[in-house]
């Protein structure tokens, strides 16, 4: 398909992760007109699999995505690549401009643009990050079962975090790094699941045979792991949507401060009317499975919503130009009347009434 643009969409969707490609397939399967524009920047492309997403256990990343675009392109949607970089406009009527400098209308828009994570400063993790340096037990835990586990203390939820890993293996070791003391009662649970506490900050990685190996210590001690749990700030990706009015806002886990996200409420509706979210964006915990049936949800409102518009701008088109009626003493319809009527009806079901 080409990646030239329409001139206008019902729905544009900026993001096409598992969010936005899963709205999107509803729409298309709902015969709405669709564009999707994907930046090609995935979260867990580092990743070998995705899990926890009952159907697809274990499907690498990108082979998940390139099933639903060509999903989404079966029932005509249309998916491009590039990266919106504004959107403006009210109501039923919005503009997208692409860095490349293409643009088209959306009566609706679907944003689902994601996160990025924020890695603690230290060396190497970035590099390591969804292969041996992980954040999630649930989506890679089982992997690294039963291997030595390291877990990078780096705030309140360490200890928890430390808990969730034992459940993995027996040899889990908490670095307390920049993380909080543990309070007496943790003490006791570290204890209690035998869970190891090394204080002292960790200031790299120590890799052999592209294998993570162990920690480096500020004091050069060197702590054998082979895997690396490590908390990382979630930073929702919402620039596209300051020329609408909105912005991200703090996200906490309980009390625990975890990054950012945008406020949306259900069915992912903002606080700007026609403009939803879906995914990592508003629900910064939500995985695979989460983000695919908020997309569900939030193509299933929009279409909802258009569906509210239709409707109305038909009835204000009746009300205008009313189709004639039978009284009960009328005699047959004349000819040209029966024609208007045909006349009518037709324009009805070319304009999809």
């Amino acid at each position: 398909m080409t990646d030239e643009l329409r001139d206008g969409y019902d729905v544009v969707v900026v993001g096409g992760g598992s969010a936005g490609l899963n709205g999107a397939l509803v729409l298309a399967r709902a015969r709405r007109t669709v564009l999707v524009v994907d930046a090609g920047q995935p979260r867990n492309a580092p990743a070998a699999g995705v899990h926890g997403l009952l159907g697809h256990e274990g499907v690498p990343p990108a082979e998940l995505l390139a099933r639903g675009r060509e999903e989404v392109r079966r029932y005509g949607g249309h998916v491009v690549a590039g990266e919106v970089t504004a959107a403006a406009g009210t109501d039923d009527r919005f503009v997208v401009e692409l860095a490349d400098g293409r643009r088209t209308t959306a009566r609706r828009l679907l944003v689902t643009t994601g996160l990025s994570d924020v890695l603690p400063d230290v060396p190497g993790l970035a590099e390591r990050w969804g292969r041996d340096v992980l954040h999630c037990p649930y989506c890679h835990g089982w992997e690294v079962r039963d291997r030595v586990v390291g877990v990078l203390g780096t705030g309140p939820m360490a200890v928890h975090t430390a808990q969730l890993w034992r459940q993995l293996s027996d040899e889990v070791t908490l670095f307390l790094h920049s993380g909080p003391e543990p309070t007496e009662e943790q003490w006791e649970q570290l204890s209690a699941r035998g869970i190891g506490v090394v204080d002292g900050t960790v200031t790299g990685l120590v890799v052999e045979d592209d294998a993570l190996a162990g920690v480096r210590l500020a004091d050069g001690t060197v702590v054998h792991v082979q895997a690396l749990a490590v908390g990382s700030g979630l930073r929702a990706r919402a620039d596209v949507l300051a020329g609408l009015g909105l912005a991200a806002t703090g996200s906490s886990l309980g009390p625990v401060p975890v990054g950012t996200r945008v406020e949306s409420g259900a069915g992912g509706a903002t606080s700007v009317p026609g403009v939803h979210l879906a995914g990592n964006i508003t629900d910064p915990l939500a995985q695979v499975a989460g983000a695919v049936a908020a997309g569900l949800a939030a193509g299933a409102a929009i279409n909802a919503d258009l569906v509210a518009e239709d409707v109305a701008r038909a009835v204000q088109a009746h009300r205008r130009t009313p189709l004639p009626r039978r009284g009960a003493d009328d005699g047959p319809f004349s000819a040209a009347m029966e024609a208007e009527v045909a006349r009518r009806v037709q324009g009805q079901r070319v304009h999809g009434l």
